[in-house]
C-alpha cells in the first residue's frame, strides 16, 4: 500500500452527516435496502459522487481501485486498491463532493448503532479493534480475501432484498458478524507479518522514546506516559499500535510503559530518593497513587522496598 499524508482543515470542507445508512445511501443514489443497513455496490451506480462523511454509524469500505486525495480526520492520503477501511461513529473520512459524477469501483457496508442494541455483537464490537485503525493501517486484501467478505456482503444484500419477516435482522446480524470475524482474521494475519517485517524495530523504537520522554521532563507537563502519546510520536492510531505491540511482546502497550514506570521507580528508590521525589519525578499527581500502583506490581509497598 502507498499513502501519501497531507495536512488540512475540516472547516474548508463540505461535510456530509451521516445519522442514519441510508443518509449516504441517498447522496450517491445507492438503493436503499433497510432503515439499519446498507450494503452498496458501487460498480451498479450511475451518477455516484464523492462525499467527505461524518459518521453516526458503523462503515465498510473496500476499495477495487487506486483511491486518491482521501481523507480521515486532520488527514489527506493516497490509498491503492484491494484495501478495505473501517469507521467507527464519530469519525469523519471521504472526499469532498466538487459536483462531479464519478465511476467508482467496490463494496461497503454500513450499519447502525440501533441493529446491535441488546445483541452479543453489539457488546463485542469493542473488540474489533480496526474500526478505530487509522487509514493508512487500512487491510491490505488479497484476491480470495477480497472474494469471500463480497460473497458475505452479496449474501447480506440479497437478505435484504426479501420481504422483511422476524427472522430478517437475526440473519442478517449474523451475517455482520460473520463478516468482522473475517476482517479480524485478516488483520491478525496482517499484524503478524508486519510486525516481523516493516516494524521489527517497534520495540526499540517504543523503548527509546519512553526513555527520552523522561530525559526530556515531558512527565512535568504531561504526567505519566500513555499509549496515545507514544502511538502518535510513532505516527500510528493508539489501537493499531496497541495490537502491534502485543502481536511482538505477547503483552499490552499499557502493561508495557507500566514495567519500564515500576523500573524506574526502583532505580529512583535504591538511589536514595524519597516515595514523595520518586512519585513527582516519574509523573504521579500524588505519593499515594504510585505507592499503590508500586504495590500492585511489586507486591510490596515502596516503604517495604527501602526498608529491604
Amino acid at each position: 500500500m502507498s499513502v501519501k499524508i497531507y495536512n488540512f482543515d475540516l472547516e474548508m470542507e463540505k461535510i456530509l452527516k451521516v445519522n442514519h445508512v441510508n443518509d449516504y445511501a441517498r447522496y450517491i443514489g445507492a438503493p436503499e435496502l433497510h432503515p439499519l443497513v446498507s450494503v452498496i455496490h458501487y460498480d451498479e451506480l450511475e451518477h455516484c459522487r464523492h462525499s467527505l462523511n461524518n459518521y453516526d454509524v458503523y462503515g465498510m469500505f473496500i476499495g477495487d481501485e487506486e483511491l486518491e486525495d482521501l481523507s480521515y480526520g486532520q488527514l489527506r492520503y493516497d490509498l491503492h486498491r484491494h484495501a478495505l477501511m473501517c469507521v467507527a461513529p464519530g469519525q469523519i473520512g471521504g472526499k469532498t463532493d466538487m459536483g462531479e459524477e464519478i465511476h467508482t469501483k467496490g463494496w461497503a457496508l454500513l450499519f447502525d448503532t440501533e441493529l446491535l442494541r441488546n445483541t452479543e455483537l453489539g457488546r463485542r464490537m469493542s473488540d474489533y479493534h480496526f474500526f478505530s485503525y487509522a487509514t493508512s493501517e487500512a487491510l491490505l486484501m488479497t484476491p480470495e480475501q477480497r472474494q469471500s467478505i463480497v460473497t458475505l456482503l452479496d449474501g447480506i444484500r440479497k437478505e435484504l432484498c426479501r420481504k422483511e419477516d422476524s427472522h430478517t435482522l437475526r440473519i442478517v446480524t449474523s451475517q455482520i458478524e460473520q463478516v468482522l470475524e473475517l476482517v479480524a482474521r485478516y488483520y491478525a494475519q496482517q499484524l503478524s507479518m508486519s510486525a516481523t517485517s516493516t516494524n521489527s524495530d517497534l520495540l526499540p523504537r517504543f523503548e527509546h522514546l519512553l526513555r527520552k520522554y523522561y530525559d526530556d521532563g515531558m512527565q512535568r507537563q504531561k504526567g505519566l506516559p500513555t499509549v496515545k502519546y507514544c502511538a502518535q510520536q510513532l505516527f500510528l492510531s493508539p489501537n493499531y499500535f496497541g495490537d502491534l505491540i502485543r502481536e511482538l511482546t505477547g503483552d499490552s502497550a499499557t502493561s508495557h510503559i507500566h514495567r519500564f514506570i515500576m523500573q524506574r521507580a526502583q532505580q529512583l528508590l535504591m538511589s536514595g530518593s524519597t516515595i514523595s521525589e520518586t512519585a513527582e519525578s516519574l509523573g504521579f499527581n500524588y505519593p499515594h497513587h504510585f505507592t499503590r500502583q508500586f504495590k500492585k506490581h511489586f507486591g510490596v509497598t515502596p516503604s517495604d522496598f527501602i526498608r529491604k
